[in-house]
């Protein structure tokens, strides 16, 4: 009986541990699902419309994208694909005539490159793999594609879900549920006067983790301000010193002639950096820097800067946690967005680029940096420049959380007056004061 409660308390443990590490507190709601839609049957199987939905407010897919996977819960195989296509064919030997386009039980799908003929295309797809976050595009959130399964179920008792569902975005980091039968999805006719019906639909559930992404952070957090000279850089090794990817690979000093060399911003199969070398030796840097003081208002200036010469970021996101965010007047040569995960505790907001202007963040060198400035009023019952309380609590970039700099560097506010002497000291003074005078 002993050993029966041990073994629950650690399986609780190990599933409320899974749970916390895919916990974003920011985005507590944030997840990507995978739904499936059966729309017809066939005489081995169905015809089904899979849509995956980013509902992440500031995570989203870079290139070369996503590749989503399954495995087949009997001997189905894939028959066609529209808008997609399996990464491999697996053995199809057994087939004597039609040869179907995947026979591997454990397939893995991707998207279609921009630009495919018109007859493998469908709503949502061929866009390289690359989804936008929910917060920053909605309307680009959403990827899809069509799927003829055969060798399959025919009815929704015969069908059997898909099992063991992965996600690649691109790189590692989510963590898919098991495929759960829900009520079936509603379609409108284009003149929205009838109402269809998909004939089956299953979701899946796919939720983000950064400790499974990377062991490491993939950026850091600067500070510098308007009333200390002091410029409090990203820790040392913020971002790993030494393992692979990083120095393990080598990095370039910025002034190197292999910087400006043919090819040095080629990205490479398996995501690779090539950093410039630095003490931090981190892919991007945002540095927040305390401009300006006025009298009702405040000004602060945000700087973010790549270092990875074989990666740009198109349509960046940057996520701040900080008390005045709710009291923002201004937001030049970025859009910003408050976020509100907690309902009327505005505290957070996204700052992305602007379309066609800034929305590109290039590779490391010259040019491979963006900048804006935020305005924001003050709250008198809250407002102060003392203990660090003007820099953010929090930074993301691109969905991943920042590492920052140790509370105890950050730059303090000066105080010109003098420091007052303690009461004794200043009375033992005024005693031997007085005994002098008494023996002149």
């Amino acid at each position: 009986m002993e050993l029966h409660r041990c073994s629950l308390l650690a399986l609780l443990l190990v599933v409320t541990c899974s749970v916390a590490v895919a916990y974003d507190p920011l985005d507590p709601k944030g997840n990507i699902t995978i739904k499936w839609d059966v729309i017809s049957w066939t005489p081995d199987g169905y015809v089904a419309m899979v849509t995956m939905s980013n509902y992440q407010m500031y995570r989203q897919i870079l290139a070369p994208g996503w590749t989503v996977g399954w495995s087949w819960a009997k001997k189905e195989v894939i028959w066609s694909i529209v808008g997609a296509q399996a990464t491999e064919q697996g053995d199809c030997s057994k087939f004597k005539g039609g040869i179907p386009h995947s026979c591997k039980r454990t397939p893995a799908i991707v998207d279609l490159l921009p630009g495919v003929p018109y007859n493998q295309q469908i709503a949502n797809c061929c866009k390289a793999g690359v989804v936008s976050a929910y917060g920053q595009d909605p309307a680009g959130s959403v990827s899809a594609f069509q799927v003829s399964v055969g060798l399959a179920g025919t009815t929704n008792k015969t069908v059997k879900l898909p099992t063991n569902f992965t996600l690649a975005g691109p790189g590692p980091g989510y963590t898919c549920g098991p495929a759960t039968i829900v009520p079936s999805t509603v379609y409108l006719t284009p003149d929205r006067r009838r109402r269809t019906q998909a004939l089956m639909t299953w979701t899946v559930t796919c939720t983000y983790s950064q400790q499974l992404a990377s062991r490491y952070p993939t950026c850091c957090v600067s500070f510098s301000s308007f009333y200390n000279s002091t410029i409090v850089p990203c820790a040392r090794c913020a971002c790993g010193c030494g393992h692979d990817g990083y120095r393990g690979n080598g990095c370039i000093m910025g002034d190197s002639k292999r910087a400006l060399s043919a090819g040095v911003n080629t990205p490479r199969k398996d995501g690779a950096p090539l950093l410039q070398c630095t003490s931090h030796m981190c892919p991007i840097r945002v540095h927040w820097h305390v401009k300006l003081n006025y009298k009702d208002y405040w000004r602060a200036k945000i700087a973010i800067t790549n270092f990875n010469y074989r990666m740009n970021y198109t349509q960046w996101t940057l996520v701040a946690q900080h008390p005045n965010l709710n009291n923002v007047t201004e937001v030049f040569s970025f859009q910003y967005k408050p976020l509100l995960p907690y309902g009327n505790i505005n505290d957070t907001g996204m700052f992305y680029g602007l379309k066609f202007y800034n929305d590109l963040l290039m590779e490391a060198g010259p040019f491979g940096n963006v900048q804006s400035e935020v305005l924001m009023r003050k709250d008198y019952n809250t407002f102060t420049f003392s203990q660090g309380w003007a820099f953010p609590r929090k930074i993301y970039f691109n969905g991943d959380e920042c590492k920052m700099p140790p509370p105890d560097s950050y730059p303090y506010l000066p105080n010109s007056a003098p420091i007052a002497p303690p009461r004794s000291v200043a009375a033992a003074t005024s005693a031997i004061l007085v005994v002098l005078l008494l023996v002149a």
